[in-house]
């Protein structure tokens, strides 16, 4: 489900244009981190953050599996910038979007495109 980011002056971010949580209900970590995933989804308002439970979406999901919870899927347009396990720490995740932005990196994991366009075309 879409997180709604209030306008803050706090963080202009440039290209990075998503940020998806992987998820899970059942996760007590994911429960604690939700809120904050929340409060820094208004430090960014140039971004559209989501969260996303994986057995929602279990279609979307495709043959990925994850297997640490929270997870990011961080994308710039159609491409992913980042797929992996966080700690699930906002100014952790807000350091890594500013490093993305300035690095312009690009995630090496085969399957980020492609799990990426499934959770945008399934929550359109």
């Amino acid at each position: 489900m879409p997180v709604n980011a209030a306008p803050d002056t706090a963080a202009a971010v440039g290209p990075v244009q998503r940020v998806i949580c992987l998820c899970a209900q059942w996760c007590v970590v994911c429960n604690q981190y939700q809120p904050q995933f929340e409060q820094l989804a208004a430090q960014f308002p140039g971004v559209e953050f989501r969260w996303v439970d994986v057995e929602d979406e279990e279609e979307s999901m495709g043959d990925y599996e994850v297997e640490t919870f929270p997870t990011l899927l961080i994308a710039e347009g159609g491409e992913a910038r980042f797929l992996g396990p966080v700690l699930p720490q906002p100014a952790l995740v807000g350091t890594l979007l500013k490093r993305l932005i300035q690095e312009g990196a690009r995630s090496p994991d085969a399957q980020a495109d492609a799990l990426l366009q499934r959770i945008v075309n399934s929550q359109r």
